[in-house]
């Protein structure tokens, strides 16, 4: 129960409204010395309700009465609008029977309007780095009373290239302040990096390991001959599978349009999601799924993080993603809090290898699966065949009927060596190969002449 945890009992009550009954793994783990006030650094797969985990004790250090908002005493920094999004929400319900108010700061909405926003000076700020950036570059913000910093999605942060911007919005925050750090791969070196810089003495906690993806979740993969061959598959899969919502990842905005143009030509209710959408069509796209209007989303990976629409249980990857941690977020949008689900990835003779080096980085094998309507020619790189004699095993040697040995045969007759010409070898220019020489036509003159 949320009651073993020293919170405020005005959060306790919005926990009990909300019906959460059990802390989860990562909720048990992190929230307790989040609350004592320690940095954290939490390594917690998808949908393990880690937004709770910091969230929760966020708002148990601003709790207090109500007064006049003179600065911002939490941020909040995600790599994608979406997940931006979400957040907000699940900190508003929380914060719901508190004085505390929050902001959202993202891209493709009006920056004046969020600079009016500003000036009202939430609690708590929620936001995407670039645009927070651009806020801070025009003097809109002020980080230094900031108490609480959290760092969710840091990994993916660092994959989209927002490393600096984060170190410096980060740096803003000159009061000592508590750090929380999440992530659902343990990420590299530039991660790493930025632990150093971020967090005091923080207290590391690894919920999973990468290859413990959700328990419920299937991984299936499907060879494909062509793109075309895959939206047959799309089809098929979409027509024949049970699920109540899908999402297809595609690496490309123009593949994604284009399969959702057919999809929407066979009658399917979908609708497609990825960067060059406006902010209005992205909202549209995730409420519609999320209401059930829409029971297909095809999506480049933006929609990647972030996306938690309960019902979504099928995923497929149109394309393979071009990582094991992409792999894991793309995926972890199915079989999300104990539920089940399937993914299958279509693998053409270009998504061989980087399959198999998913299936290395994850420990796994991914199941092998073939539908007979659609089998195509294509069924992964064909195994060399070992020569018939092998290499250093000593010949047989042949006899006669006698017993004696045949007669080897006779060396071939070497041909007379040509004449040395007084001339010098023609090479090439890179001095590797000597050149041949050509024959002069005829009446051609000498090479003096």
């Amino acid at each position: 129960m949320f009651s073993q945890f020293a919170l405020h009992e005005r959060l306790l009550k919005a926990v009990a409204e909300l019906n959460f009954a059990e802390p989860t793994p990562v909720q048990t783990a992190a929230i307790p010395p989040a609350l004592e006030g320690r940095d954290l650094r939490v390594i917690a797969q998808t949908g393990s309700g880690k937004t709770a985990a910091f969230v929760l004790p966020m708002l148990n250090r601003l709790m207090g009465d109500a007064k006049p908002r003179v600065n911002i005493r939490a941020l909040i920094l995600l790599p994608t609008r979406e997940l931006a999004q979400q957040t907000l929400k699940q900190v508003e319900l929380f914060s719901q029977f508190t004085f505390i108010k929050s902001g959202l700061i993202t891209g493709g909405e009006d920056f004046k309007v969020q600079a009016a926003m500003l000036r009202k000076v939430p609690d708590v700020l929620i936001a995407t780095p670039g645009r927070l950036l651009e806020h801070l570059n025009a003097g809109h913000l002020d980080f230094e009373q900031v108490e609480v910093l959290v760092l969710d999605e840091a990994d993916r942060m660092l994959d989209m290239g927002f490393a600096e911007d984060v170190q410096r919005l980060a740096g803003e925050c000159k009061r000592a302040h508590q750090t929380l750090l999440f992530s659902a791969t343990s990420g590299g070196a530039g991660l790493r990096e930025m632990i150093g810089s971020v967090l005091k003495d923080p207290l590391h906690l690894k919920l999973n390991s990468v290859g413990e993806l959700n328990e419920g979740t299937r991984q299936q993969i499907i060879t494909a001959d062509h793109a075309y061959h895959k939206e047959q598959l799309v089809e098929w899969l979409l027509n024949h599978e049970t699920y109540q919502k899908a999402i297809i990842f595609t690496n490309t905005r123009v593949q994604a349009d284009r399969l959702y143009g057919r999809l929407v030509a066979k009658e399917f209710k979908a609708f497609v999601l990825h960067g060059d959408k406006d902010q209005k069509d992205r909202k549209l796209a995730i409420e519609r799924l999320k209401q059930g209007g829409t029971k297909v989303l095809v999506a480049t990976d933006v929609a990647a993080r972030g996306l938690d629409v309960e019902g979504l249980d099928l995923v497929i990857n149109f394309d393979m993603p071009c990582s094991g941690d992409e792999y894991v977020h793309r995926i972890g949008r199915t079989g999300r809090a104990g539920g089940e689900g399937l993914a299958v990835s279509l693998i053409g003779h270009g998504d061989w290898n980087l399959m198999s080096s998913i299936e290395r980085y994850l420990k796994q094998n991914f199941e092998r699966r073939t539908i007979k309507e659609l089998k195509g020619t294509y069924q992964g790189p064909k195994k060399v065949k070992a020569s018939g004699k092998a290499a250093g095993t000593k010949k047989k040697k042949v006899e006669s009927k006698a017993g004696a040995k045949a007669p080897s045969k006779a060396p071939a007759k070497r041909k007379p060596a040509r004449p040395k010409s007084d001339q010098p070898a023609l090479v090439s220019q890179d001095g590797m190969a000597p050149l041949k020489r050509r024959k002069p036509a005829a009446g051609a003159g000498s090479a003096s002449e």
